[in-house]
Order: C-alpha cells, then sequence, then structure tokens
C-alpha cells in the first residue's frame, strides 16, 4: 500500500514558495506516503499546515530552514489563534510542526530541532455520548427480515452485520470499510483489522456478531456482489466497497430508531464497545489493544465516563447521596 500511494498530492496552497522550501516540503510528503504509510488524506492535511508554516516564516524574512526557530513557531500558532481557529486545530497544527522539524532535524537539513520545546494548546478531554446497555441491545435488533425477493433484502443484511461488528470489536469505521473476506477468521471468531499507520491488530467478536456475518456473506453478498467487488468485505449497492459515509449513514439512521438514545455515529458506537467493556471487568491494556490505541492514556479517557456513570447511579439510587 506505501509504494504506490507515494505520489504528489499537487499543490495544497495559491503562495509560491521559494524553492528550498518547496523541495523540503516535497521531501517530507514522500516521507509520509511511503515511510510512514500515511492515508493521502493526512498527508494533505499536515501539507497544508506546513505550507501555512513556511508561508508565516517567509513573512517574518526566514529565507533558510536554519533559521526556523521557537519564536517563528510560536508566533505561527498565535496568529491561528487571532484568526480564530479551533483548540483542535490547533493542536493538530502544533503536532505537524513538531514532527516536521524533528524529521528536518534528524535528515540532516536543520542543526536543532525547535519543535521539541513546542507545547499544544490544552485540549479537553471530552468524549461523546455513549449508549446504556439496553439502548445498544436496542440497536442491535435485527431489522424486520424482509420478503427474499425484495432489494433490500441483502442491504438488511449487510446493514446488520456491520452494527454487530461494529459494536463487538470498536474498530473505527475507515477500519471496517476497509476489512478483506480474509480478514475473517470464524474458527476463533477474530478479524483482522489495519488501523492508523497500517499497523495491525486482531479483535475478538462474538457469537451475534457471527451469525451476522455468516448470514450475510451466504444470503447478501453474493446479491451485491458485481465486477469491481474484489475481495471487500462489504459491498455498496452498485457492488463496490462501501465507503464511510455510508456507514456513518446508516448507524444515525439505526439510532433514531431507538427511543431516547443519543444521536451518535460509529465514532460513538466505538465508544460505547470500549465503556461497556471497561464496565463489564475488562482491563485498561485490554481495552487499549482492542481499540488500537497507541497510547493507554488515551484508553483511560472511558474510566472517566464509567465513573460519571458509577456517581449518577449512586446519587439516584442511595438514600444518603
Amino acid at each position: 500500500m506505501g509504494g504506490g500511494r507515494a505520489t504528489s498530492l499537487g499543490p495544497v496552497s495559491d503562495v509560491e514558495l521559494p524553492e528550498a522550501f518547496a523541495q523540503v516540503l516535497a521531501a517530507y510528503e514522500r516521507h509520509l506516503l511511503s515511510e510512514r504509510d500515511l492515508t493521502s488524506h493526512t498527508v494533505r492535511a499536515y501539507l497544508g499546515d506546513l505550507t501555512s508554516l513556511l508561508e508565516h516564516a517567509q513573512r517574518l524574512g526566514v529565507d533558510d530552514l536554519a533559521e526556523l526557530d521557537l519564536t517563528v513557531l510560536r508566533s505561527w500558532l498565535a496568529k491561528q489563534k487571532t484568526l480564530g481557529k479551533a483548540r483542535t486545530t490547533m493542536a493538530r497544527r502544533a503536532t505537524a510542526a513538531r514532527v516536521f522539524t524533528a524529521w528536518l532535524c534528524r535528515t540532516g537539513r536543520i542543526p536543532s530541532d525547535p519543535g521539541a520545546a513546542l507545547l499544544s494548546p490544552k485540549m479537553a478531554k471530552t468524549l461523546p455520548p455513549v449508549l446504556r446497555a439496553d439502548e445498544a441491545r436496542a440497536l442491535l435488533e435485527p431489522a424486520p427480515a424482509p420478503d427474499e425477493r425484495e432489494e433490500s433484502a441483502p442491504v438488511a443484511l449487510r446493514d446488520d452485520a456491520i452494527l454487530e461488528l461494529l459494536y463487538a470489536t470498536g474498530m473505527r469505521v475507515g477500519e471496517l470499510c476497509g476489512l478483506d473476506l480474509d480478514d475473517l477468521d470464524f474458527d476463533r471468531r477474530v478479524v483482522r483489522v489495519f488501523g492508523k499507520g497500517r499497523k495491525e491488530r486482531t479483535i475478538p467478536f462474538g457469537v451475534p456478531a457471527s451469525e451476522a456475518l455468516r448470514g450475510w456473506l451466504a444470503l447478501g453478498r453474493p446479491e451485491l456482489r458485481a465486477e469491481g467487488s474484489g475481495a471487500a468485505l462489504f459491498l455498496g449497492v452498485r457492488g463496490g466497497r462501501i465507503d464511510q459515509r455510508a456507514v456513518r449513514s446508516l448507524v444515525h439512521r439505526r439510532m433514531r430508531e431507538v427511543p431516547g438514545a443519543p444521536d451518535i455515529g460509529p465514532h460513538g458506537l466505538r465508544h460505547s464497545a470500549a465503556t461497556h467493556l471497561l464496565e463489564g471487568g475488562a482491563d485498561l491494556r485490554s481495552v487499549q489493544e482492542v481499540l488500537g490505541h497507541a497510547s493507554l492514556a488515551t484508553t483511560q479517557l472511558y474510566t472517566h465516563i464509567s465513573s460519571e456513570r458509577l456517581r449518577a447511579a449512586y446519587q439516584q439510587a442511595h438514600p444518603r447521596a
């Protein structure tokens, strides 16, 4: 996957950078695509941020990367704040700058790494709403079985299998859309997933997900399969690999059918799965492995949700709360 993507994504700004800056950005783009194996969307976001940084440096009179110091980096982030950029955007841009300057230093293009001392804006650690266990059960009730002759029958089987697998594994929507047929192992009831940076992990799934997947593969997928289906596990109505937009629409549509449930998408379903695992007694390290988090600190956010639920239940039920 990495080698096939190592092509230029085209210009990300109308401003013409000095040739030296443009050449460095081109080399960095190749590094992100071929060595770090990032998606074209992520690479374009990084390049947009760095183009903005280098344009700002140019306006400050910097025409040599060796002059790119911490003052320039902080000045650039301060400019983003005056433009009303959200904290999430500023945090992403700070990360992009740090990773870029570390690469510049590592490859000998600058003598020292100014980004090592650059701090990101503090982010509020919030997570989207999560389902209660009874709401999750209601969501996963199979759609009313359509007549086998109806065109909607294979789609209903596919949708049930998608929802079961998302909740069973907590995988990201992009990971689900990228699944192939040989990623499933029904004997061990596990699925192989390629996460961020193409990191591979294996996630178990339960009997309900297994049954839904078998139904889709036996009765649904053959009806939607087309010449261009390839090995994709989940197909769209035209036979191609299903896309993330279709999966998001599916989750939101089915959530509206659950009385009182929050309007969450696939990411909220992922959070629900993680929260229910922890509430059911799973240890934090195991949940980290299931979710594919690089840092345990990210997984620890879910303990906050569980604590808040416990506090709410206590206050509601205890006579001397």
